[in-house]
């Protein structure tokens, strides 16, 4: 079992976490268009739901819902015509904004636990890994049904 506290503690802090990860995303030019289109509202309760929701995320969420819903993530960015490689981005900056977060706690620094941190850190990587892989075929899927907005998307992308 992946340490238990640690977990404990992100959900805890999952308002401050999904606050920070708005300012990342926000400021970052590599998903300026995520900031850009996507409302605040959404994209800090999207965060704050994975963070504060982990135990869930990690433990009894199945493949197949993790696959809907981020198809339906992917979907939903195409449609709103934002570049893949920003969306990419963001849900990484999602998964790196938690590392950081453990490693400024100091959480990753110690023998302390050290297999449960790893199980974790293994459960966290093979969740983002799967999240980027629906998400893109979600908006692939999207691009497939519509191929003349690929287009216009990436005229737009490149002003």
């Amino acid at each position: 079992m992946f340490a238990v506290r640690l977990v404990q503690l992100i959900e805890d802090h999952a308002d401050n976490l999904s606050e920070g990860l708005l300012r990342k995303v926000r400021t970052s030019p590599r998903c300026s268009e995520v900031a850009r289109r996507v409302p605040p509202e959404e994209l800090k309760r999207r965060a704050h739901d994975v963070y504060h929701h982990l135990t869930d995320w990690l433990l009894n969420t199945t493949e197949s819902e993790i696959e809907e819903r981020y198809l339906g993530l992917g979907m939903r960015r195409a449609r709103q015509g934002i570049p893949y490689s920003h969306v990419f981005w963001a849900l990484r900056t999602t998964k790196e904004h938690l590392w950081d977060y453990l490693q400024r706690e100091g959480l990753l620094d110690g023998p302390v636990e050290l297999w449960g941190e790893m199980e974790l850190l293994h459960c966290l990587e093979r969740f983002f890994d799967s999240a980027l892989y629906y998400t893109a075929v979600g908006y692939e899927s999207v691009r497939q049904e519509h191929p003349a907005d690929e287009n216009a998307m990436q005229g737009s992308a490149s002003r």
